[in-house]
């Protein structure tokens, strides 16, 4: 009975294990506000202690009246300027998706802020770890003729694995076939006992 119920436990998980994904509340902080002056490099120290995943999620909680969350292009973050975001985002409770890998840049929209250090860089390491370059937006940070007239509110639009990229299924097939040995070890082990 103790074997089968520790492979019981085993398969969740192997199965578990490439599922998680995590909500990460912006700076652990009450809000996306500016930084007070104890912690005035918050939204730069904070990320580097995390690792985010593609399906991680980021929560900007704000108050709706004061202030705003938009994603800009490495130029706009560099330079505060907050015409032609990528993503705006003004209704308190903000939830950005993680669905590529890259480097992704926010700022808060309200004037002013951006150059206070309310601003926010993180890394997403592709399965191979590399770390893709951003898009390009063009000259002035718009988004290209060609781009979809919907806000991507919950990340980039995900695209279709191309024929070279194979970890993400070397990575399924591998947790398939771990299953399978455990279903198959416990099977035996459980006949046997």
């Amino acid at each position: 009975m103790a074997v089968k119920l520790s492979c019981f436990i085993l398969f969740f998980m192997l199965i578990e294990s490439n599922v998680f994904a995590y909500q990460y509340q912006v700076g652990n902080l009450q809000a996306w506000n500016i930084p007070t002056s104890a912690d005035p490099k918050v939204y730069t120290n904070w990320p580097k202690k995390l690792t985010f995943r593609i399906g991680d999620s980021l929560l900007f909680l704000y108050p709706p009246s004061q202030d705003s969350v938009i994603q800009v292009t490495k130029e706009s973050y560099n330079t505060c300027n907050l015409k032609n975001p990528i993503l705006y985002m003004n209704d308190g409770n903000s939830l950005f998706n993680i669905t590529s890998p890259g480097v992704f840049y926010f700022t808060s929209g309200a004037s002013g802020h951006c150059e206070k250090s309310q601003k926010l860089q993180i890394s997403v390491y592709a399965s191979d770890g590399s770390l893709p370059e951003p898009p390009a937006y063009g000259p002035s940070g718009a988004l290209a003729d060609s781009a979809p007239s919907y806000p991507t509110v919950f990340g980039g639009i995900p695209t279709g694995p191309s024929p070279s990229s194979s970890s993400s299924l070397n990575i399924k097939t591998s947790v398939l076939i771990a299953v399978v040995i455990g279903v198959l070890v416990c099977g035996l082990a459980g006949g046997k006992i």
